[in-house]
């Protein structure tokens, strides 16, 4: 393995179940693959921009004279995109807000999929370009999402799965932390999750 991308969403900082158990499993790989390179961004403290009209015909042109006069509106995508395909694996680490995705991931993931580089239409619909990726999904909550009456309320785990199955990555792990919010389940939530890295593909 020789490029491992870490996304982390929470601005909770060195509060946050997300980012405290993707540190946990980052030091796992670190032991793993030390050789890998280790790309990090903290979607909390850059402050990605979401797309306005500039940026979007800047990446989803397929005019060469125009792409090339729209070339700097189209950089940070362009940077941000070259990373993803150069990883071989991918970590996203994000809290579930009001049963999605914080805006900023949003941000990340709208500036990354993009036409012509991690996917593309043909005859048979849409092919992704980012292949041969793993991915592992580290999901923090406040309640418990994978069973019981709150499961049809999360959007968070099937979304990240199908926009990363739409580019082409569908080997996704995900590891849980759940029931922040509930005092019975809070307190083992994090030794729960850091424990289930043991369980992982690596």
């Amino acid at each position: 393995m020789k490029q491992i991308l870490i996304i982390s969403a929470s601005p909770r900082g060195k509060d946050s179940a997300s980012r405290s158990v993707a540190d946990t499993l980052a030091g796992r790989l670190e032991d793993l693959y030390p050789s890998a390179k280790f790309v990090r961004h903290d979607l909390a403290v850059e402050l990605l921009p979401h797309i306005d009209e500039i940026t979007l015909r800047a990446i989803s042109t397929h005019d060469p004279a125009e792409a090339q006069r729209l070339k700097k509106a189209a950089g940070q995508s362009d940077g941000l995109t070259d990373e993803l395909l150069e990883s071989d694996l991918l970590v996203i680490a994000t809290p579930m807000w009001n049963f999605g995705i914080p805006s900023a991931l949003k941000a990340w993931i709208d500036l990354v999929v993009r036409p012509g580089r991690t996917f593309r239409y043909s005859d048979g619909g849409v092919l992704g370009l980012a292949k041969d990726k793993k991915a592992i999904l580290v999901l923090a909550s406040g309640g418990v999402f994978t069973e019981g009456p709150w499961r049809p309320w999360d959007f968070v785990e099937p979304y990240l799965r199908q926009i990363l199955s739409f580019i082409g990555i569908v080997d996704v792990q995900t590891i849980r932390v759940e029931g922040m919010n509930i005092p019975l389940l809070s307190a083992d939530a994090v030794p729960r999750a850091n424990q289930a890295i043991a369980k992982l593909a690596l």
